[in-house]
């Protein structure tokens, strides 16, 4: 293998690929990435086996080869070459890297110990707008869970339902689902959360995003550029059942205010797990944020509210703090709303755009 390729363009591939590029008992050749020219194209690849991601680039290949270089040290390596072209060249089991005043020779194992990559599906295809998807990614996938003796419970499910496609996650004590796009294409998938974290990655700009699947595979074609990826088998939870917009209290908050609101109460909760209580004052208009115990000093912050109560009760819940600000920090709208019905109950929240609900258990105060 012989060939010429901009360094800039050779460390954005390898940077995209060699993320998930690892080491496993038995299986070395894994934290490496595989190289192999196609024409006038360099096609740059790595696996873990349970996903891979396949990017193909221009480069000026003089002689076709493939080789399987070392992930880490080819990455850093070339992410320190000067902003000119590099020279590539394969010798038995040597890779020779030349730039500027630089040269350098990697010893790498041969292409033909690299497992074999998977193929893309066109069993069934999706076309999304890639910053819907990419919003719809990073509205869900923090609300995974990572117990891995729950696999269902790890991934995001994409599925459709009257005639739109939806995403949602769940930990058990929070859920989260976004609707992507209208469409009645069939599909119920469990992605695996590190996939589509990854995908969320490689989204930039305007296009659409084209996926492929079948019923145990998923692949997303991002430019110049393939994730495929096993689905998770098994049942996702009947989750559309949880979410409810019946309730006693119905808040509404400035979003802003609301979020320096329980940074601030946040600070005084750290011995109880980051735990905050909210409280709705209905006849002054108010929403009070309190920490529930501190050994250091008490925090109440007071912000404006909208409060409407269908029966007198206690406006009070208690709630984790960081579950909270997760789901502030991806509400689309200067508004949030917030419905439950008392100490105990879950509550869902809601932004200016009916397309995302967000549901977080209560903590017992």
């Amino acid at each position: 293998m012989k060939l010429t390729i901009k360094q800039d363009i050779l460390a954005k591939a390898l940077s995209s690929v060699g993320r998930i590029a690892s080491a496993r008992a038995g299986a070395s050749i894994l934290s490496s990435i595989l190289f192999r020219t196609e024409e006038n194209k360099l096609i740059i690849a790595s696996t873990n086996l349970e996903v891979a991601i396949i990017t193909t680039v221009r480069a000026n290949i003089s002689e076709q080869g493939s080789i399987a270089v070392p992930a880490r040290l080819m990455t850093d390596f070339v992410n320190n070459l000067p902003h000119t072209d590099v020279e590539i060249e394969t010798n038995e089991k040597k890779i020779i890297i030349s730039a500027g005043g630089n040269k350098s020779t990697i010893n790498c194992m041969p292409a033909d110990d690299y497992p074999a990559l998977p193929e893309s599906t066109t069993e069934n295809t999706i076309l999304i707008p890639a910053e819907q998807l990419k919003s719809a990614i990073n509205s869900t996938v923090f609300a995974i869970s990572s117990d891995v003796t729950r696999p269902i419970l790890t991934g995001v499910y994409m599925h459709n339902a009257d005639g739109q496609i939806f995403m949602a996650a769940t930990d058990g004590y929070r859920l989260a689902e976004k609707m992507v796009i209208k469409s009645d294409i069939d599909i119920k998938a469990i992605i695996p959360g590190s996939t589509l974290q990854d995908v969320a990655r490689q989204i930039s700009g305007d296009g659409e995003i084209e996926i492929n699947f079948n019923d145990e595979q998923i692949t997303f074609k991002i430019g110049e550029t393939e994730i495929i990826s096993r689905l998770i088998d098994g049942r996702f939870i009947n989750y559309k059942q949880l979410i409810t917009t019946d309730s006693i209290f119905t808040i509404t908050v400035d979003k802003t205010e609301f979020i320096k609101a329980v940074r601030m109460t946040e600070l005084f909760s750290r011995e109880a797990a980051g735990s905050i209580l909210l409280e709705g004052d209905i006849s002054d208009k108010s929403l009070k944020v309190k920490s529930i115990t501190s050994q250091i000093g008490d925090n109440i912050s007071i912000i404006d509210a909208d409060i409407i109560a269908t029966k007198e009760q206690e406006c009070i819940v208690g709630l984790n703090s960081k579950y909270l600000i997760d789901v502030l920090n991806v509400l689309s709208g200067e508004k949030v709303t917030l419905r439950f019905s008392g100490k105990m109950s879950q509550i869902l929240i809601t932004g200016e755009s009916d397309d995302y609900k967000h549901i977080i258990m209560p903590v017992n105060s």
